[in-house]
């Protein structure tokens, strides 16, 4: 299903994204198309080519291993760029998360990088970086911190988080277990560092703490 509001992409509570307002200008974007939760929207081994605007919702990014086990190494939520690829195909997949809204981006005529496209695709990579670092150097407690405090940054610093995910995404997500996940949860509830409001909204309660704990 396409829609079509304005070629004005905003981040959470309205706040508009410089880098991908330049972006816009510079490429030539497709109507809005919906995706339901669970949708694919491309195939790992698709050929590669345009990129891929969030105007609503929340996408993963994953990837199959030999033995058939589901990795995520991404999430991106509105505003957000994504399917960068350094070669002709996607080596991941990616999938709609709750119903999202998500916008093809392709290159203009001149079909010259722009200083925003690059930026952007720098700032993915260095986020690809940060969540090798913290499933490399992290135990399972310290990875659920980490993902709470940059799901508050992204969402603008406000008290609550919404998860759009389910727990078995973030499971897939931090390399731990399902049960550890809801173990952590508990855990971070019982420590008086977040409270669960429902199964898709937690209330950071202590940020000071759980920033140290990604430290």
């Amino acid at each position: 299903m396409q829609i079509q509001p304005s070629f004005r992409a905003t981040a959470p509570q309205g706040r508009t994204t410089g880098d991908v307002s330049d972006l816009l200008s510079s490429m030539v974007p497709t109507a809005v198309t919906f995706y339901a939760p669970d949708q694919p929207i491309y195939g790992q081994g698709d050929a590669a080519g345009p990129l891929y605007l969030v105007e609503f919702g929340t996408v993963r990014i994953c990837r199959l291993t030999a033995d058939g086990r589901r990795q995520i190494s991404a999430f991106h939520t509105a505003g957000e760029v994504f399917g960068f690829e350094a070669g002709i195909e996607h080596d991941s997949f990616a999938e709609s998360v709750d119903g999202a809204g998500i916008r093809v981006l392709r290159p203009n005529c001149n079909g010259q990088p722009t200083a925003s496209l690059l930026l952007l695709a720098l700032r993915s990579l260095a986020r690809t970086q940060h969540h090798l670092m913290v499933l490399g150097r992290r135990n399972a407690g310290e990875r659920m911190a980490a993902l709470l405090v940059d799901l508050a940054e992204r969402q603008g610093n406000e008290p609550v988080v919404n998860l759009s995910m389910q727990r078995n995404d973030i499971a897939d997500y931090l390399g731990i277990t399902f049960e550890t996940v809801s173990r952590i949860l508990r855990t971070f509830k019982e420590q008086k560092l977040i409270r669960l409001r429902s199964i898709s909204q937690i209330e950071i309660l202590d940020l000071d703490t759980l920033q140290d704990m990604c430290e």
